[in-house]
């Protein structure tokens, strides 16, 4: 988090940069849950068998690129702390910038796909709050 307090213009001119971020984000995401719910109906079907033949390689393989999107989902995290962002879903692409209005601390909120900021909510609501600026 940063001690910075963003205009709405200023988290605007950062939208080219945070949609870059976030699809790379958001495929990382979903490449991780891909991976992972395979990886849970591969160890119900050895549960519900009694046991059986776990495919090791496929599973060493899914290992690896668990890491690799782990990996890229970090460093897209880590980008959009450089931008100042805090990020909030990365399924929905959603990323917060403190902002001040009418003397109160709150958050700039803006959704992947968004090409203006349009909506803020205050710093203990979420995304369901989002209020009109």
């Amino acid at each position: 988090m940063t001690d910075k307090l963003f205009s709405r213009e200023e988290v605007e001119a950062l939208i080219p940069t945070l949609t870059e971020i976030v699809e790379r984000l958001r495929a990382a995401h979903a490449d991780v849950t891909a991976i992972r719910e395979r990886q849970d109906r591969e160890q119900q079907r050895l549960s519900m068998a009694g046991g059986g033949m776990l495919d090791q390689a496929r599973w060493r393989e899914d290992a690896a690129a668990l890491e690799r999107a782990t990996s890229v989902a970090q460093s897209a995290v880590e980008d959009i702390h450089a931008t100042g962002g805090v990020p909030k879903d990365a399924g929905l692409g959603l990323v917060d910038f403190a902002h001040l209005r009418d003397g109160q601390v709150v958050n700039l909120c803006w959704k992947y796909g968004e090409r203006e900021i349009r909506f803020w909510h205050g710093l203990d609501e979420g995304y369901t709050a989002r209020k009109p600026l």
